[in-house]
């Protein structure tokens, strides 16, 4: 593997480092009404593109859903039990230890992205927000908001994507892409080729 020249590592943070799905599934009551919950919040967010209230759009994904609307209130009263993935706080520190910055960008409001980042247990220095952005990704303001904090250039700054739809978005303002796939999803082939698609984080070792 290719050693790339990094200034940042930029990542999505609510799939790339955190488990957020057990936390919508346990709030939902079930695995699967959890991934249908999910799915419809994402239909909702690409699609409004501009922002609207993080919890609006998380009640109105479970009345689309069929989930029951308190889920939503049961999703934020269980927000704090969100967790890294198991090496991701080694890795990023091990990143943070050789002077790379680190930054997060989230499609949720200041609050909640906020204490979401706090669970990662390492430092940032850019933690972005939609709320603060104006925009859902993968629109470009917010891969853009983070660039201009850590104040590096765009090719130089690592993307690490949790979601398909960061690979595009990330790569649209011209920054490399590493697809943290841990669902192993199929990637499609008429989107924006990341560098590495890898089911773990421990490769940025070796990448970065």
């Amino acid at each position: 593997m290719k050693r790339l020249t990094i200034e940042a590592v930029v990542f999505d943070l609510l799939t790339a480092l955190l488990d957020s799905w057990s936390v919508w599934n346990r709030a939902a009551g079930s695995e699967a009404d959890g991934l249908r919950w999910r799915r419809a919040y994402l239909e909702l967010t690409y699609g409004c593109g501009a922002y609207r209230p993080y919890e609006d759009l998380v009640r109105e994904a479970a009345e689309v859903a069929g989930v029951p609307v308190s889920a939503a209130e049961a999703l934020a009263a269980h927000w704090n039990t969100l967790r890294p993935w198991p090496e991701g706080p080694a890795v990023l520190g091990d990143l943070s230890a050789r002077g790379i910055p680190l930054g997060v960008v989230t499609n949720c409001s200041i609050i909640l992205g906020r204490q979401a980042a706090e669970r990662v247990g390492v430092p940032f220095s850019a933690v972005v927000t939609s709320e603060e952005t104006g925009y859902y990704k993968p629109q470009p303001q917010s891969y853009r908001a983070a660039l201009d904090q850590l104040g590096t250039d765009p090719a130089r700054t690592l993307f690490v994507a949790g979601s398909p739809a960061d690979i595009p978005g990330a790569a649209g303002v011209g920054m490399p892409v590493f697809w943290h796939n841990r669902a192993g999803l199929p990637f499609v082939a008429d989107t924006a080729r990341p560098l590495l698609i890898a089911d773990t984080l421990h490769p940025l070792r070796e990448l970065v």
